[in-house]
């Protein structure tokens, strides 16, 4: 038995015990975080680039994208390296760093694609209150309100984990260090308050889905009157892709954290887990903007003058 004062590191779950699957496990994710870094990259790129681009929705785009790259940041590389150098070691003060983090991240990123739903909902049916209802202002404390709603839920869920004692080992069943999986160390009914915590976490979270499901709803009744059959096309094909990433980020939080321990196992865990931490990062940039061709033609612009100045400059030191 031990309890949190003499833990100093935790372990977390490996995804093989064979090497061989170990690296083909830093391959995969390698891939899928280099696909994340590059896709967000050229986001808040080209949307701070392009004065064309500075508009409430592109604005809004620009920060879920920097909530992206820092939500998988948190929890890849660390599951990457531990796999490259065959570890499953995370420091305490590392464990609360990347719980702290995380949960800042996914909270301000599912708070931000809330206010992306109202945005939309705003920009079809009320086209002519838009500039009044998202006014620049408007949106900057619409952002930063979904970055502090973050922030605060981190904070508290943060410090109330860790002030559990922990007294069941150190070893968690997750490749990263998650709130559940922690609670499961504890030998404390002091748990109970956190169980609470993440109930009305929970329920918020619930809230905000039925606000996106409903906006959308409302949305998808104005689409339909559009008369042009292109019109609907096109905003069917914005909507929808949103609702259904929406749909599976909550779905799979909420399991995670709300499911009874009898239905509990590590594969299922690992599973959900990715579902909600790693795909989203990744298929965003693609769900967003590849679909967007405002945004497609301002990253082909960025791209040509790029190319452009770097043949220049090869000529003009090539005539040096």
């Amino acid at each position: 038995m031990c309890n949190s004062s003499s833990i100093t590191q935790f372990l977390l779950l490996a995804f093989t015990e064979t090497r061989e699957l170990q690296l083909l496990h830093f391959w995969l994710f390698l891939g899928i975080y280099l696909a994340a870094l590059l896709g967000n990259g050229l986001i808040i790129t080209t949307i701070a680039c392009d004065q064309h681009l500075h508009t409430p929705m592109y604005f809004f785009l620009l920060n879920l994208s920097v909530l992206d790259l820092g939500c998988i940041s948190t929890t890849v590389p660390k599951s990457m390296a531990n796999s490259l150098w065959d570890t499953r070691a995370i420091s305490y003060s590392g464990c609360a760093a990347q719980l702290f983090s995380f949960a800042f991240l996914i909270v301000a990123e599912y708070s931000m694609l809330t206010v992306m739903s109202y945005d939309r909902y705003v920009a079809i049916c009320k086209p002519l209150h838009y500039g009044t209802l998202l006014g620049s202002r408007a949106c900057v404390h619409m952002a930063a309100a979904a970055w502090a709603t973050g922030f605060l839920h981190a904070l508290l869920h943060t410090a109330n984990t860790f002030s559990l004692p922990l007294c069941k080992g150190n070893a968690l069943d997750q490749f990263f260090c998650e709130i559940p999986q922690i609670l499961k160390l504890s030998c404390s009914d002091a748990s109970l308050m956190e169980l609470g915590l993440i109930v009305v976490s929970a329920c918020l979270v619930f809230m905000c889905f039925i606000f996106i499901v409903l906006s959308y709803v409302q949305i998808l009744r104005a689409v339909l009157r559009i008369p042009s059959e292109e019109g609907r096309h096109k905003a069917f094909s914005m909507c929808l892709p949103h609702l259904a990433v929406v749909s599976l980020f909550v779905s799979t939080i909420m399991f995670s954290h709300l499911k009874l321990p009898s239905i509990s196992s590590p594969s299922l865990d690992l599973v959900v887990s990715v579902l909600y931490s790693v795909v989203p990062p990744a298929v965003n940039p693609l769900i967003y903007s590849m679909r967007n061709q405002e945004l497609k033609d301002a990253l082909r612009k960025l791209m040509a003058g790029c190319f452009s100045k770097a043949i220049i400059c090869s000529s003009f030191a090539h005539h040096l």
